[in-house]
């Protein structure tokens, strides 16, 4: 009877701790499931580690296009690699989770086998107080989003099979919430761009324009604008077809962009015409770039089926108060576009309150 009852007790306990720990996994596991980055990284860094037990963490997200893993946010007080590629060859931990998709619990780094990491592989490897660590991949629909990294469980004999279970369980909300946090940054990068350039769409200019007009009427200053048309692309089409004015298109707004500052904004404004808003820029220095818009693309002609195809642009532009209607700061932009056209293209034309053009 009193094994029984001590049996009896022992289920009590174990109870009453699973009680306690989903009364903590609930909130957590709620907190997670938002588009909030810094409380998914704040839950990551603090709330996980005390989980398990775990001393450090780190939190990489992966950029797709170049293959690397980029630190977001560690709670080591030391420095630790800030990106880590895909691409490494021997491999490391993180990419080897990566590649396979799985969790590596490492009890002993060690006399870990697979893979075996030498210590001229593992610069910080001084830093830690024990040989454990578990390196969770972040996934969301099968892709790989990103990897958290605990580290240094002092307690027992490190990771044990519940820590592991819990570290899994988190990495799938965690890498869903980053999944989800990614396909909502790129649905709105796609409302707000134009899929063939890269460049703002037209309605994000005029919003952007809308801003710079405010922020001018606030702190003082004039807007420089641009209106660019690419010369004789309906020829190109018909001659090339409509897949090489596609390119034609990219490649100039490329050039565009290569002419101005980041604080810049270059928008397709429409099918061969594009838009640059110059905050804060006198009429001379807007004279200068567009200059330099002219003379770049009219020296970078394009191949197409080996047959190079030369390009040129013509150009409009002004300065503008701030008190300016949007849609009459790119009417009289247009309209200095337009003389430029008629001048024989591949030039530039200013417009001025006078409704004369100049050179």
């Amino acid at each position: 009877m009193r094994r029984s009852n001590k049996s009896t007790e022992n289920t009590v306990n174990r109870a009453d701790g699973n009680i306690s720990l989903v009364e903590q996994l609930t909130p957590l596991a709620r907190q997670i499931n938002c588009l909030d980055i810094g409380r998914i990284t704040d839950i990551c860094m603090k709330h996980i580690p005390n989980l398990v037990g775990a001393r450090l963490a780190s939190l990489y997200i992966l950029d797709e296009t170049s293959n690397i893993l980029h630190l977001h946010k560690h709670n080591h007080p030391f420095l630790i690699n800030k990106i880590v590629s895909l691409n490494q060859n021997p491999p490391s931990l993180m990419v080897m989770a990566v590649r396979s998709k799985e969790l590596i619990l490492v009890g002993d780094i060690d006399t870990h086998k697979k893979p075996i990491i030498k210590k001229s592989q593992r610069s910080f490897s001084e830093n830690y107080k024990t040989n454990n660590c578990v390196i969770a991949p972040l996934i969301c629909q099968d892709r790989i989003v990103g990897v958290l990294n605990l580290a240094d469980k002092i307690e027992s004999n490190g990771f044990d099979s519940e820590d592991i279970a819990l570290i899994e369980l988190f990495s799938q909300l965690v890498g869903a919430s980053i999944g989800n946090i990614k396909l909502f940054e790129k649905i709105q990068h796609q409302a707000t761009t134009d899929g063939l350039t890269g460049l703002a769409n037209h309605k994000t200019f005029y919003e952007i324009l809308e801003k710079e007009l405010w922020r001018s009427r606030r702190y003082g200053g004039q807007i420089s604008l641009i209106m660019i048309d690419i010369d004789n692309l309906k020829k190109i089409n018909d001659t090339h077809g409509h897949r090489a004015g596609d390119k034609v298109i990219r490649e100039i707004s490329q050039k565009i962009r290569e002419c101005i500052r980041q604080i810049d904004t270059a928008a397709r404004y429409g099918g061969d015409e594009f838009a640059v808003i110059l905050p804060n820029t006198s009429l001379a220095d807007a004279i200068v770039v567009a200059m330099r818009m002219v003379d770049t693309v009219a020296h970078s002609p394009t191949t197409w089926k080996k047959e190079q195809i030369a390009l040129s642009i013509s150009v409009g532009l002004g300065q503008y108060d701030a008190d300016t209607n949007p849609e009459d700061i790119t009417s009289s932009s247009d309209r200095a576009l337009y003389t430029a056209k008629q001048a024989g293209k591949n030039t530039v034309r200013i417009f001025e309150p006078s409704e004369k053009f100049n050179l």
